[in-house]
């Protein structure tokens, strides 16, 4: 449980008796609307209005953490209207799922080499190999208060010589602004930010998919196509793991690496696509779709209905490719890097950098 300070007193302010600030302090941790005096507002513009999870309330200033993850500052004295807001509305596209259910999926498609619990935290490292596989994935109370398990985890990585992360999700039912907030508080920084996209599974796997050949395991064709190179054991054991893995791969030109490729992990009613990479010469030419629906295919052969994948925030062209194959954004995940100087209470010095892993 994450406690919050603040003054748990209501705020009577009106605007031609019409607008009232309806939220107190007590509302911390739910969904709220406000609109505030604005300073910096073009002509005419005379408020700004801002939707968010209500993340603190201290010392006269609201923090709010819209559902990108960006955390607003507001000053009480600028508010003239304010409520709690209900959750967003259900989404149209895609499946039912909570954020939980979703994060579990996901980390069960990315294992890392080793972990450790920490209440219902888990600790994972895999010497460095992504960030996804080398955090702490939060998914309830660690067991001991914030600042403990923090040292804790920091403690745990920097033992390993790798920096600490925690990886914390925003913009979806049951997500973790007010950890976020928390952790920006004492200095952690957001590094990278992509989002988990959800869609049908049978309209993909209706898409024309020839020439695609499906493997167990990562080949020396499949990885020569694969973005990271001179991987370690450790990575390959990765890209590996998880319920049911599925390598696709479109060959190329004889002797040239593969055209385009894909992985899916399969796992229960999910698969999750991921590594989806085309040769930067033959792009435009439908490869990408191919290969996430050779996949779908196979999923739905394994009792697959619903689909998961992961995408930068940035990554333009292949939000655009999901978006037309019926995916949607369900919520973003972002990695907070540790603050710099760390010294464990059984540390020599500061805890080694290492060097720093990828998305």
């Amino acid at each position: 449980m994450i406690r919050t300070g603040g003054v748990n007193r209501p705020v009577e302010i009106s605007a031609g008796g019409r607008l009232e600030v309806r939220i107190t302090a007590a509302d911390v941790g739910k969904r709220v609307s406000v609109r505030r005096l604005s300073e910096h507002a073009a002509e005419g513009e005379k408020f700004t209005d801002t939707v968010g999870v209500l993340t603190s309330w201290d010392n006269g200033v609201l923090l709010i953490t819209r559902r990108s993850g960006e955390s607003v500052r507001i000053a009480e004295s600028s508010l003239v209207a304010g409520k709690v807001v209900p959750a967003a509305p259900a989404r149209r596209r895609g499946p039912a799922a909570s954020y939980e259910e979703l994060a579990r999926i996901s980390a069960r498609a990315w294992q890392p080499v080793e972990r450790e619990p920490l209440g219902e935290w888990e600790l994972r490292a895999a010497a460095g190999f992504t960030r996804r596989a080398n955090s702490v994935l939060p998914l309830g109370d660690p067991g001991l208060p914030l600042d403990e398990a923090l040292t804790v985890a920091r403690r745990w990585y920097a033992d390993r010589g790798l920096p600490a992360y925690i990886q914390l999700a925003t913009g979806a039912e049951g997500t973790q602004e007010l950890l976020c907030a928390e952790l920006e508080a004492r200095g952690w920084t957001r590094e990278v930010t992509a989002e988990l996209w959800t869609g049908a599974l049978a309209p993909v796997a209706d898409r024309e998919a020839p020439a695609v050949v499906l493997s167990r395991a990562a080949d020396e064709a499949w990885l020569a196509r694969y973005r990271r190179k001179g991987l370690s054991e450790v990575a390959l054991r990765v890209l590996g793991s998880g319920p049911s893995v599925w390598f696709a791969t479109v060959p190329g030109m004889e002797g040239a690496p593969p055209a385009a490729i894909g992985r899916c992990v399969v796992d229960g009613r999910w698969a999750g696509f991921a590594a989806v990479e085309v040769d930067p010469e033959q792009r435009r030419r439908g490869l990408a779709t191919t290969v996430v629906a050779a996949l779908a295919r196979q999923a739905l052969e394994e009792g697959a209905s619903a689909a998961w994948l992961q995408v930068e925030t940035d990554n333009a062209p292949a939000r655009g490719l999901y978006a037309g194959l019926g995916f949607g954004a369900h919520h973003a995940y972002h990695h907070y890097r540790e603050p710099e100087g760390f010294r464990g209470p059984e540390a020599g010095g500061p805890a080694a950098a290492g060097p720093g892993p990828v998305v």
